[in-house]
């Protein structure tokens, strides 16, 4: 096991002293990205620094871990990783090292976040959920996401270098999708409400306590759902799970199960 930490360079290079290959998994410090945060001082500043100190030592092949939207994007919270794609096409661009760049699929587990941040779930007394925008999402299992990039990282280099492709299921569920499931689930009717972004920035704040740069950086991920940026269509990762025999776990599931 070896520590490293993105705010010190020293302890990247000496983590990666050695190694031939990076799993890169975006820092999950999202604050960084509020307030439309200036290039290289959102997360993608993290990233180049684990890029760089991977570099360095002289690693072959950069996997990363990006994000389940277009590029590009209207999100906040696929800003980062379309800025570090693009530091890691210009490093492929220099031949300094290969590039495999996965774009994982939005979470099964994540919905909450999307559905006006119904965190307490069955404890959530709310039957109307605001929400700034709609659209299709594939939402894929962690578990299944997990077995795709299991894959992905085991597979010769080779079969995956210079390659951005999307690790998702083919069906797609909208947030109105995702209310008649909880409806179901809870034995009553929970309904999805669209508003505009400033009218769901100002309940958020006002009504739930969250932080203003939080919400607003966040609401911009509504304009990308209306855009249909993950309505996606990649067949890579129903193709790994089909040849072991398993199917994606389906949204309506995790829901049930979550909601317990």
């Amino acid at each position: 096991m070896r520590h490293a930490n993105f705010d010190e360079p020293a302890s990247l290079t000496a983590a990666y002293t050695g190694c031939t290959s990076l799993f890169l998994v975006s820092s999950p410090r999202v604050a960084m990205d509020y307030n439309e945060a200036p290039l290289w001082q959102g997360r993608e500043a993290h990233h180049r620094a684990a890029i760089d100190a991977a570099l360095s030592v002289g690693v072959k092949h950069i996997y990363y871990t990006s994000l389940g939207f277009a590029n590009p994007t209207r999100a906040g919270v696929m800003r980062a990783h379309v800025r570090t794609e693009q530091y890691l096409k210009e490093v492929e661009g220099a031949r300094k090292c290969r590039v495999t760049v996965i774009r994982e699929g939005l979470y099964n587990q994540s919905w909450p976040l999307y559905f006006g941040y119904y965190f307490q779930l069955k404890e959530d007394g709310r039957r109307e959920v605001l929400v700034a925008g709609d659209g299709p999402v594939p939402w894929t299992s962690i578990e299944d996401l997990a077995y795709g990039t299991a894959r992905v990282l085991s597979e010769d280099g080779e079969k995956w270098a210079g390659k951005t492709f999307y690790l998702c299921q083919s069906k797609s569920w909208t947030l109105r999708d995702i209310a008649r499931m909880v409806s179901r689930v809870r034995g009553e009717e929970v309904a999805v409400k669209v508003v505009d972004r400033k009218t769901y920035e100002d309940f958020y704040v006002a009504e739930m306590g969250m932080e203003r740069p939080s919400v607003e950086w966040w609401s911009s991920t509504y304009d990308a759902l209306k855009d249909g940026e993950c309505a996606v269509d990649d067949p890579t990762l129903e193709r790994m799970l089909q040849e072991v025999g398993r199917r994606p776990k389906p949204l309506e599931e995790t829901i049930e199960e979550m909601m317990r």
